[in-house]
């Protein structure tokens, strides 16, 4: 049977011995998320912490930390979401081919069907936000943040429509953090919400054109809700509907006085409006391995709502709540389980629609949107004696103007037919195969001056960066080089120099300035690197080149294309950059970079502690 809340969902984990509960006080002040990160990297089961130290709600964590059991949990409706987004872009190709998912969508879009009841156990019981789980995931995070929230709002256009099914037509359900207390935030009566430019909360944020805008954010509820608010789906598919079909049940929503809709099976709901004006939000450890700062973002104002005659309190929670949190760093955590889903659900969904691209990879180690690698077709112009990039430029254009594709910073494309065995997802054989056919004198296309990840500390400033792209088609034009050149030199300051992947060289550099890359640059002439097309400039080159994992993290995450990207024999030609001999990637830490995350070693010491044999955590780490 579907769920119908998240208690049920943890009480079928812990049934099936999916769910390991902890019965030991913790701090949710940094314990419980120390816990989690060990867990989830041990593909350990999902957790239940029962005492959490000053909270009267249990915590949950890691529920879709292995693959397994994110399908387990959503294996009543992720066929049929399938079909469904496959239906929503080739309705053609199923009619003419149906399948046993294809044939059951019209029960699964009776799920999609929102039900209107009159009250919840969402509405049950009333509390503050002082009273909600505190946790904190890092050691200079600004307060407690709520990492699983679903935020819901109406297009203010839907005008007296608002808390209706034609409100919940125009609605946006997403996953934007919610910093429950610090900085300058009034007690109990003010939380920061923090999203990106290319949010749908934005767009009904801007069409409040200056008015107060209602948003309630839902905590726990069905599973279902909870991966609904992550999904990229298409305009014109609410997120809380495709909830229904994912879930495998209709949700089930309350009308309230003077608000939109409230989720009825939530576990808490926070009631609010964000009004004109913003403040500090952050810091907060993030998903690209780096705190980002405080920065100024919308103030959500917590306030209880009244109308024809009733009152809906501000902050409400079920009797048996149960407080689901993440913990983000750097990847692989949790939401690179979510990334998993959301490419089984949209891989050939996204690529359909567009023309001649046949796989995208977005690089979890990179943290996700730095690096982009695609698998296009060159078909333009078959007569030509030499093959070079042209039908790979429209695709990459295409895709950068794709919703949170448009976020890539590095995008590396390549033409299938070259090799039609080539993976996408081995990063090791993509490169190899890009980097044998690059032509650094024409195959780098930059984009100056224009918005990136607001998370992505690289750029110019908040939003504000380059990206590349770099297409390569054609015969291959090097071998590459497995080991370093026994007569290769470095100029002084510089050394330490590893091959990391054939074609592929780190040199360890001394500390960033501005000038010392080209210099670097400057040193060779000719072909004296010509078996390694890339090399790329770090602070520590023995932790760089100790994994494929370090090597994406530290080069896509600490450089910003037009600025960092240098080339040995570098030129401009008709406004265009390129190189005649290896690309260099300054990915050293430079000033307005933001610091990696670390434990706390007391924290780490004590967790440990409770996990030796006969402890409390006996098991979970190892």
């Amino acid at each position: 049977m579907a769920y119908a809340s998240l208690k049920e969902c943890i009480d079928d984990l812990e049934r099936t011995k999916r769910l390991r509960a902890i019965d030991v006080e913790l701090d949710a002040d940094l314990e419980v998320a120390a816990i989690h990160r060990r867990v989830f990297a041990n593909g350990g089961p999902a957790l239940l912490f029962r005492r959490v130290r000053g909270s009267t709600f249990p915590l949950a964590s890691n529920l879709f930390g292995t693959k397994e059991r994110a399908h387990y949990i959503f294996r009543h409706g992720l066929e049929a979401a399938r079909a469904l987004l496959a239906a929503r872009l080739s309705p053609g190709d199923l009619l003419r081919a149906p399948t046993w998912s294809t044939m059951g969508l019209p029960r699964a879009l009776s799920h999609a069907v929102p039900r209107f009841v009159r009250t919840g156990p969402a509405l049950d019981q009333e509390c503050r936000i002082s009273d909600l789980p505190r946790v904190r995931a890092w050691p200079r995070d600004g307060g407690p943040f709520i990492t699983l929230p679903q935020v819901y709002t109406e297009h203010p256009d839907s005008g007296a429509k608002r808390g209706s099914l034609a409100g919940i037509m125009r609605s946006n359900l997403g996953m934007y953090r919610i910093q429950l207390s610090g900085n300058d935030y009034e007690t109990d009566r003010e939380v920061g919400l923090h999203y990106q430019i290319h949010r749908g909360i934005g767009v009904h944020h801007t069409a409040a054109g200056g008015q107060p805008l209602p948003v309630n954010v839902f905590v726990g509820g069905p599973p279902a809700m909870t991966l609904a608010a992550v999904l990229p789906l298409p305009e014109g598919i609410p997120e809380v509907l495709f909830a229904g079909v994912l879930g495998g049940r209709a949700t089930r929503w309350v009308r309230t006085p003077g608000g939109p809709l409230v989720h009825a099976d939530a576990d808490f709901v926070i009631r609010g409006e964000i009004t004109a004006g913003t403040k500090s939000e952050g810091p907060f450890g993030d998903h690209l391995g780096y705190y980002s700062e405080a920065h100024p973002f919308p103030v959500l104002r917590v306030t209880a709502r009244r109308g024809l005659g009733a009152t809906v309190k501000a902050v409400t929670h079920r009797r048996d709540a149960i407080w689901p949190f993440t913990v983000v760093g750097r990847p692989p955590q949790e939401d690179s389980v979510f990334g998993e889903l959301i490419h089984d659900l949209f891989g050939t969904s996204a690529v359909s629609v567009l023309p001649g691209v046949r796989a995208l990879h977005a690089v979890d180690e990179a943290g996700v949107h730095p690096l982009l690698l695609v698998v296009g077709s060159e078909r333009y112009a078959p007569y030509l004696e030499t093959r070079r990039p042209m039908e790979l430029l429209t695709q990459a254009n295409a895709i950068l103007g794709q919703g949170q594709l448009s976020l890539a910073k590095f995008l590396f494309i390549v033409d299938g037919s070259e090799a039609p065995s080539l993976d996408v997802d081995d990063v090791r054989a993509f490169f190899g195969h890009l980097l044998e056919r690059l032509d650094p004198r024409r195959d780098l296309h930059f984009q100056t001056h224009t918005t990136i990840d607001t998370l992505d500390y690289s750029g110019e400033a908040l939003n504000e960066g380059s990206k590349v792209v770099i297409a390569a088609c054609g015969a291959p034009k090097r071998t590459l080089a497995g080991s370093v050149p026994s007569s290769l030199a470095v100029p002084g300051g510089f050394g330490g120099v590893r091959v990391v992947m054939p074609g592929v060289l780190v040199v360890g550099a001394p500390a960033f300035d501005e000038a010392s890359a080209e210099r670097f640059c400057a040193s060779f002439a000719g072909d004296a690197v010509a078996g390694f097309p890339l090399v790329v400039l770090v602070d520590d080159d023995e932790f760089t080149a100790r994994s494929l994992a370090n090597f994406l993290w530290v080069t896509f995450t600490r450089a910003d294309p037009a600025r960092h990207v240098h080339g040995i024999g570098a030129f401009t030609r008709d406004k265009a950059w390129g190189c005649t001999g290896s690309l260099v990637i300054d990915a050293r830490v430079k000033p307005g970079h933001t610091a990696a995350l670390e434990e706390d070693p007391a924290v780490t010491r004590r967790i440990e502690s409770l996990a030796v044999r006969g402890g409390p955590l006996e098991g979970l780490f190892s």
